[in-house]
């Protein structure tokens, strides 16, 4: 029996795989600011989901899943994780091994889990080349190569290159800073689901557009899934204005890969860490 979790900084989701081929019916939570608290109700929950008493001595054979901030040391603990402040540099894998009973533990950054989820069992399924790319509170990316998440000494931060040195609209002039419910708050003073003017969202589609190019030429993938809530609700960024833009601007590839929406919605974390079960690290 294995854990599989997705931990963000609004919500936990949580699941129980007893074959490693699927997962039961998912739960999720708010997700405690306090590392400590979050622990205790972590623990709680999946001996619920178990079936299996805090008190006993059975362990899980693995436990496993992404969230949401960059790690260190192989997921050891988290660092300068924006929404979950209180939890950087606390023991999160070594807690985990604990209350768990379980050495078999696989922590990655959320965003790459979602990735690895889509490619895998989602959109993106049978390529082995696979960008994914989510737009939502903030942006994110990972890249997942021949059903392995691609290592480096950090996960890769695509929201965070810069699109416009000139920073017209953000000191940053980062695409996060541009296209980001955050940012799209901060510049018109309104949540995106609120924003109804066509001319924005074009502007983010062109924006968008600028972030993908670099990555895809970057990365050179079959596959590019797009996730995230300002991607796939139906008042956000218009696909086909990005497609558009994109076949516009990109000149050193004689074609574009293939683009698609991510088809897992809110349990692609949960299929990740499904995915991160079966794998050695």
């Amino acid at each position: 029996m294995h854990l599989l979790f997705d931990i963000g900084g609004t919500n936990i989701r949580l699941a129980v795989s007893r074959g490693g081929q699927s997962f039961e019916t998912p739960v999720m939570f708010s997700t405690p600011q306090d590392f400590d608290i979050a622990m205790q109700l972590l623990e709680s929950e999946a001996r619920k989901l178990s079936r299996v008493s805090v008190s006993s001595d059975a362990a899980f054979a693995g436990v496993a899943g992404g969230v949401a901030g960059p790690l260190l040391d192989h997921g050891a603990m988290l660092m300068n994780a924006p929404n979950l402040s209180l939890w950087n540099r606390k023991p999160l894998k070594a807690t985990l091994m604990r209350i768990f009973k379980t050495s078999n533990v696989r922590i990655e950054n959320d965003t790459d889990v979602v990735g690895l989820g889509e490619a895998l069992f989602g959109a993106a399924k049978g390529f082995e080349t696979v960008l994914y790319m989510t737009v939502s509170t903030g942006v994110g990316g990972a890249f997942v190569d021949r059903g392995k998440i691609f290592t480096a000494k950090y996960s890769p931060e695509p929201g965070h290159q810069i699109i416009d040195p000139t920073g017209a609209l953000a000191p940053s002039g980062s695409l996060e800073d541009y296209i980001s419910g955050t940012a799209l708050q901060r510049r018109f003073g309104k949540s995106a689901r609120d924003i109804q003017d066509p001319k924005i969202w074009e502007e983010c589609a062109r924006y968008l557009a600028y972030g993908l190019h670099n990555s895809i030429v970057h990365y050179a993938p079959e596959v590019v899934v797009l996730g995230g809530s300002l991607i796939t609700k139906p008042d956000a960024i218009p696909f086909e204005s990005v497609m558009q833009h994109l076949k516009r601007i990109m000149r050193i590839f004689p074609e574009l890969p293939q683009i698609r929406k991510a088809t897992l919605g809110d349990f692609g974390g949960l299929y990740g860490a499904l995915a991160l079960c079966g794998q050695r690290v």
